[in-house]
């Protein structure tokens, strides 16, 4: 029997509000009806292009958005929905957050006191340095300051602080980069052992084929909003035992595919397309696609947001 899902988010959008010439003022709808969730014990891998909302839902989720921000739609944590206030009480405690940019880091603080946090005891200090080892990282690292750090050893310290933090969800945006294969895959097994622990990890990646094998579910992500909800060995089953027409053409573009590229490109946030997002480039597309954006449904065991999926 599955566990429920301890985070959740549901019709998620943000709009931004921004000006343009002079004082003309709008508002930039970046995130549209988005939903996702995950379960203690699993990894849920995010894929999607750039622009599709991925780091976006990750400072939501974290309370992190600028004031200009307007969300709208429910983020629960074990059933509760949360506020802004509720998010920042739990940002670094339960929750802890991988970010994209290396510039996370505080630069004023050595790598030592970021890592194990404030009076660390005997236990953490250990904890730390054999993660350290883990990904080679040498002891002199804890001495240094971040600015003394290449993007590689950057990248191995932040996702060391999200391992030694003890949260419920790790969400991980893009933990690989400047990493060669064999540590990128270390720094995913990582991952995949905190899972197996219980924790529920959330793993936002373009390396889409490193996440078919360590991820759960996966959550296909276009123009803002999720498309489809899957199990990952569906991914690794081919095209057919996919449900979108986008996670069809995202299949099929990977180099052991093919490499055939998706025709078109994916919508600028402030021209997007009425109706389903996808319709301009989907070769299904009919009257009623342009008549609003789908719902998710569920298909063949997954979740998916298209009226011509079967």
């Amino acid at each position: 029997m599955k566990s429920e899902s301890i985070l959740s988010v549901k019709d998620l959008s943000v709009s931004f509000h921004m000006y343009e010439k002079g004082l003309e003022q709008y508002d930039l709808k970046v995130i549209s009806n988005m939903t996702l969730d995950v379960r203690p014990g699993e990894i849920v891998a995010i894929a999607g292009s750039s622009g599709s909302g991925k780091s976006l839902l990750a400072h939501a989720v974290m309370g992190l958005l600028p004031d200009n921000a307007s969300v709208s739609g429910e983020i629960s944590y074990k059933g509760k929905v949360l506020s802004q206030k509720d998010k920042e009480a739990l940002r670094g405690k339960e929750f802890a957050l991988v970010p994209q940019s290396v510039s996370f880091l505080d630069p004023l603080m050595k790598v030592e006191a970021q890592v194990r946090g404030p009076k660390p005891d005997k236990a953490k200090i250990e904890a730390q340095r054999k993660i350290f080892k883990r990904f080679q990282l040498d002891e002199k690292t804890e001495k240094l300051y971040p600015f003394q750090l290449s993007g590689g050893m950057a990248r191995r310290v932040l996702v060391s602080t999200a391992v030694l933090s003890g949260a419920e969800v790790i969400i991980a945006d893009e933990p690989t980069p400047g990493l060669d294969l064999a540590m990128a895959m270390e720094a995913l097994k990582v991952f995949r052992e905190l899972a197996d622990e219980g924790k529920a990890v959330i793993l936002i990646t373009h390396d889409i084929d490193l996440a078919f094998h360590i991820a759960d579910r996966i959550a296909v992500f276009y123009a803002g909003t999720t498309v489809e909800m899957a199990d990952a060995k569906d991914f690794l089953k081919g095209e057919k035992a996919l449900r979108h027409p986008y996670s069809k053409a995202l299949w099929r573009a990977l180099p052991q595919n093919g490499f055939e590229p998706i025709p078109g490109f994916q919508p600028y946030a402030k021209y997007l397309p009425k109706g389903c997002l996808f319709s301009p480039r989907c070769p299904y597309k009919t009257k009623e696609c342009e008549e609003g954006i789908p719902a998710m449904s569920k298909v063949r065991g997954g979740y998916v947001r298209c009226i011509h999926a079967d």
